[in-house]
């Protein structure tokens, strides 16, 4: 596997307050997660920053250590093992906007794509048959996956870690607030995000207030000399690089993972069916569409 772009996530956020300028305290909290660097950056009372840094620290590594595949005793890794496993209310939330995105992009977005990523690692041929979202059961509190399957949530997760610490700061007062997870949460705003492709460089800027923005590009990683955005189909990837805009980064991130994989008017159809508000797509001669 080898990535070809350095991953930056961070979290700026600052609380809207009437007291003194005195009172404020900026605390920064740098490490990792989610396979890249992470920095928490609050401005606020200095009796609630620390605490909230906290909080948010305790909330991002709850939601790593469910969705990682790379701890053995993860429930994720464990439900992938047995087949069967809770259903948690995080596991919940993710698999049914990715049931969403999956029937909008009929079928390309597809969490069951785990066991072709295992196949490309070990030097294997991917086996199609166990792929299928639509054959994962949920119950109340169990979810069951049909024989040979296993899940990743790599296209989809990050974006729901940046809308949960969102959905906290938002909760607690923060006013402003951009959580960059990967994928980019707006609390309020106007915040101005440049757009890289691995090859072309730098291609423009997207301005998000209150709203997210997932980048997907295919190359920017590779598993097997494959790109790492794998087609449920044995598809390849048409897109050199996919930006979403919508009012969730959990929908957001899926979409622009299955974008990049699907040709310009099906995603039409995509982007009206899932209510997005904009999709910037950067074709392998580095051009850039915008609709």
């Amino acid at each position: 596997m080898t990535l070809t772009r350095r991953r930056f996530m961070a979290l700026m956020a600052s609380l809207a307050m009437p007291g003194a300028a005195g009172a404020v305290s900026r605390e920064v909290w740098r490490g990792r997660a989610f396979g890249g660097d992470v920095s928490l950056d609050l401005t606020g009372p200095r009796d609630r920053v620390a605490a909230d840094l906290v909080r948010l620290t305790a909330r991002m590594r709850e939601l790593e250590a469910r969705f990682t595949l790379y701890e053995d005793d993860g429930p994720l890794v464990r439900l992938n093992l047995t087949g069967k496993g809770p259903l948690h209310g995080d596991l919940r939330r993710v698999m049914e906007v990715s049931r969403r995105v999956h029937v909008a992009t009929n079928g390309v977005f597809d969490p069951t794509v785990q066991s072709l990523w295992a196949a490309l690692a070990e030097g294997r041929g991917a086996d199609l048959s166990a792929v299928g979202l639509d054959r994962v059961r949920m119950t109340d509190t169990e979810i069951t996956l049909a024989k040979g399957q296993a899940l990743t949530f790599n296209g989809i997760a990050q974006g729901y870690a940046a809308d949960a610490l969102r959905a906290m700061l938002s909760g607690w007062g923060y006013s402003t607030a951009l959580v960059d997870m990967g994928e980019q949460a707006a609390l309020g705003g106007p915040f101005r995000l440049g757009l890289v492709d691995p090859a072309a460089g730098r291609i423009g800027q997207v301005t998000l207030t209150g709203q997210a923005a997932a980048t997907s590009s295919p190359a920017a990683m590779t598993i097997g000399g494959r790109a790492h955005i794998l087609h449920p189909k044995g598809g390849r990837a048409i897109w050199s690089t996919v930006t979403v805009i919508a009012a969730s980064a959990t929908l957001s991130d899926a979409a622009s993972t299955a974008f990049c994989l699907m040709e310009r008017d099906d995603i039409g159809q995509a982007k009206v069916a899932l209510g997005l508000s904009d999709v910037l797509l950067v074709d392998k001669d580095g051009d850039l569409t915008r609709f």
